[in-house]
């Protein structure tokens, strides 16, 4: 089976929902719209820098799932999904899905967003298989901590890597559509790697390495 691996942010989306999610949580007067949202951006500033330490922002954007009941977060991401992820759903990204369904490709979204925010989005574009980062639980609770190797840079490949042995399958023929140069590690692995709408410095590796460069973008 060839596999069809699609990053989220800003590629099957025409934004972020991990920084969105923070700046709905603001606009909502859930959490501080100032201090919270000057760290949210300075953090979304260091990941398109390449120069982010995930760890300490998933210890800040993790910490709302802690002090909330699961009830408050699906009402809360069910607006969310409404009013934020609704209007970043590419039709062309959608079409895209199709083709690569239509072939008969496995399609697999491999996201550093974590599980909570993007497993009703990777849903809503009916794919059935989700590498996220996790988020720990308790007793049917989120405990503020991530667990297990977060799906971010080379933390992709492994995350990647153990899912194929664990399924038997392996990258022969596979696709990998991203933007952004964080993502340079997987797309060394596989056989088509594709650039969309690429930050500056994957579209400059992408033309270096006569990678296609695409835009799903209106």
């Amino acid at each position: 089976m060839r596999l069809a691996l699609f990053d989220l942010d800003n590629t099957l989306l025409g934004g972020d929902s991990d920084h969105a999610w923070g700046d709905y949580l603001c606009a909502r007067g859930i959490l501080d719209p100032v201090e919270y949202q000057n760290r949210n951006d300075a953090f979304y500033q260091d990941y398109l820098a390449g120069k982010l330490d995930l760890q300490a922002y998933l210890n800040f954007s993790l910490e709302i799932l802690a002090t909330t009941e699961m009830a408050q977060l699906d009402e809360w991401h069910g607006d969310f999904m409404r009013d934020c992820v609704e209007p970043i759903i590419l039709p062309k990204a959608l079409a895209l899905l199709k083709k690569h369904r239509d072939a008969g490709d496995k399609l697999v979204i491999i996201t550093a967003t974590n599980r909570f925010i993007t497993g009703p989005i990777a849903k809503r574009l009916d794919v059935e298989t989700l590498l996220a980062t996790e988020c720990e639980m308790v007793d049917g609770r989120y405990t503020g901590r991530s667990i297990d190797v977060p799906c971010f840079r080379d933390g992709k490949v492994t995350r990647l890597r153990r899912w194929l042995e664990e399924n038997g399958l392996n990258l022969e023929g596979s696709h990998f559509y991203s933007d952004s140069m964080n993502d340079l590690p997987l797309l060394e692995q596989v056989d088509n790697p594709v650039a969309v709408d690429p930050d500056p410095n994957l579209r400059a590796e992408a033309e270096k390495r006569g990678w296609p460069v695409i835009s799903l973008r209106d």
